[in-house]
């Protein structure tokens, strides 16, 4: 009886809270009325005044059509990689163009807004291609090296009206990898030698041959010694300090803001110096190694001094500290060089050799990435060891972790966040300036598979891709839309897990991941799907606007539709013009630039 008398108690409250608000809304209208044709009269005054009024504030600049459209290209053909009049293969382009790093055609194209064919890749397929802030490079199907960019041509470069497109640096050597700084462009050959060039053409011009000692002949002659044969440019080759084992050779490279990382085929990891600044952060993961002298005139073996880069946070270790904190005696920072005074550390050839990292050694490794001031490797049970720069948490030590340097190789835990009877393993690893990927396999013990993408470091633009702006995160987090992802595999008829395909993590912030959609789909697959995320103030993540995007956002073209990277086989030339051959299996591979990005057809 209590119930049913609470249950009619309610209703008559509802029914008349019901009937209240529809009278004083009823009551409400004619003063609403009032107020917006009120307010509708002074918008149109207002209106009014602006356009008969000229407000003599500031200067009255009307700027052209033309200035509009070069300032800010908008989509205007397709972006599928395929041109229209006859189908053949082309990159496809967005975001920053300011020094002619992705549209060199164009140079009075500043920015492109929309993803856009690139005409001036027009049936090319390439081995590899890196972009940099100020210059870029790329493998033609003939294994040569083309450069362009501001950064390159330097003062050569001409007016805005006369572009300058690829020019051929470095020929003959099947290169198949490129890493690319400031100042260096590091190339792999297919026979697993390191060369590297200067990324400045002004700084590339050959120097005069040396002359052997004194007594000595050999049958190629000095010129073939410094790569004079063939080649007008001067270039090095990188040769390991410890020698390698019989058919062991280097299988890939990544290269850091100022160290390279080199991987041979047995799994042992080599570390190259650059400059003086390689070793700022320990990221180089040793101290002590030797350089050739600038004065040596010996050209088989040339004299070598020792030296040691000392990381700043052990030479002075009171460098973040206040004033307060610090003695009178660590008053002046110590030197972080030894024995480096009036050596060159701007030339190519600072250092010729690539030296085996101490603590690594016995250890197989099978992936190798190197972050602006980080250094990161797998081993092939699918641990991940770092070291390096840590004060964005790059590294993934953990939260409680406060040093921001970290000198030898530590592991890296990415099984904090799951129950402890799930196995995992990291299969991949990307990184780029302050921010780091992890790709990680998880399986519980009923043989239940998927895959976590896990970020760290600097998300202050959504790099990190957790749906928050934190400019520190130690601890990876899950990254969204991309993470747990399963699809059906018709081949045996289960749902198995979607892995990332191919994840370019740009320097300046944003993230360009390629899902294997493709890899289960049977015969009607299209293609691998592209995941977007991060900072977007030149627009580099294709989406039209200028808003950066802190979760993982599935790629949409101009025209419509979900923007799929395909495959296909074709007709590839080399950048000379000439045909290299017919039919050619390639696919679309998408690279993170300084602010832009690109897509272009790389070779299988």
């Amino acid at each position: 009886m209590f119930k049913r008398t609470a249950a009619q108690a309610w209703r008559s409250r509802r029914l008349h809270s019901h009937i209240s608000h529809t009278a004083q809304a009823a009551r409400a209208r004619p003063a609403r009325s009032v107020v917006i044709a009120s307010s509708a009269a002074a918008t149109a005054g207002l209106l009014w005044y602006s356009f008969s009024t000229t407000i003599h504030n500031d200067a009255i600049i009307t700027p052209k059509p033309e200035d509009i459209s070069k300032s800010v290209q908008k989509s205007s053909t397709s972006s599928t990689g395929i041109t229209e009049d006859d189908g053949s293969i082309c990159a496809v382009i967005w975001g920053s163009n300011q020094y002619n790093v992705i549209n060199p055609n164009e140079p009075g194209v500043q920015r492109v807004q929309y993803p856009v064919n690139a005409s001036w890749l027009k049936g090319v397929a390439l081995r590899d291609l890196a972009l940099h802030e100020r210059h870029a490079a790329c493998v033609d199907a003939r294994g040569d090296v083309y450069q362009w960019g501001d950064g390159f041509f330097g003062s050569s470069a001409t007016s805005e009206s006369e572009p300058q497109g690829p020019k051929l640096t470095l020929r003959g050597h099947n290169i198949i990898q490129l890493q690319l700084t400031e100042s260096r462009i590091y190339a792999l050959s297919a026979s697993g030698k390191i060369y590297v060039i200067a990324a400045n053409a002004e700084q590339q011009k050959a120097p005069p041959p040396k002359q052997l000692p004194a007594g000595t002949t050999s049958l190629w002659g000095p010129g073939w010694i410094w790569g004079a044969q063939g080649n007008a440019i001067d270039f090095m080759e990188i040769t390991p300090k410890q020698k390698l084992g019989w058919g062991e050779q280097f299988v890939s490279i990544s290269a850091g803001k100022n160290h390279l990382l080199a991987l041979t085929s047995s799994g042992r990891t080599m570390v190259h110096p650059m400059n003086k600044n390689a070793n700022t952060h320990g990221q180089l993961g040793l101290r002590k190694f030797d350089i050739p002298t600038s004065s040596s005139t010996d050209v088989v073996s040339p004299s070598r001094i020792p030296i040691e880069l000392v990381p700043r946070v052990v030479a002075d270790p009171f460098a973040t500290a206040s004033p307060f904190s610090r003695s009178v005696a660590s008053s002046v920072p110590p030197s972080t060089f030894t024995n480096t005074d009036g050596i060159d550390d701007q030339h190519i050839r600072f250092s010729d050799a690539l030296f085996e990292i101490p603590s690594l050694q016995g250890i197989k490794v099978s992936q190798i990435a190197a972050g602006g001031r980080t250094s990161f490797v797998i081993t092939d049970s699918g641990r991940v060891l770092g070291w390096g720069a840590n004060e964005f948490g790059q590294i993934g030590l953990g939260g409680n972790m406060t040093l921001n340097t970290i000198i030898l190789p530590t592991e890296v835990v990415l099984s904090r966040n799951v129950p402890g009877s799930v196995r995992t393993r990291c299969i991949d690893i990307s990184a780029g300036g302050d921010l780091t990927c992890f790709v990680a396999e998880r399986t519980d013990g009923e043989s239940f598979v998927y895959v976590d993408l896990l970020t760290c470091g600097n998300g202050q633009w959504g790099g990190l891709g957790n749906n928050l702006y934190s400019n520190a995160q130690g601890n990876p987090v899950r990254a969204k839309n991309v993470s747990g992802l399963r699809e059906y595999n018709e081949a045996s008829r289960t749902m198995s897990p979607i892995l990332p395909h191919a994840i370019s993590v740009s320097p300046t912030g944003h993230v360009l991941l390629t899902l294997d959609t493709q890899a289960h789909g049977g015969p009607g697959g299209l293609g691998r799907d592209l995941v977007v995320w991060g900072t977007n103030h030149d627009y580099q993540l294709g989406t039209g606007k200028r808003s950066s995007l802190p979760v993982p956002t599935t790629l949409e073209r101009p025209e419509g539709g979900r923007f799929i990277l395909g495959q296909r086989k074709a007709p590839v030339m080399d950048l000379t013009g000439n045909v290299w051959k017919k039919k050619v299996e390639v696919g679309q591979c998408a690279v993170a630039g300084y602010g832009n990005s690109i897509i272009y057809w790389k070779i299988k």
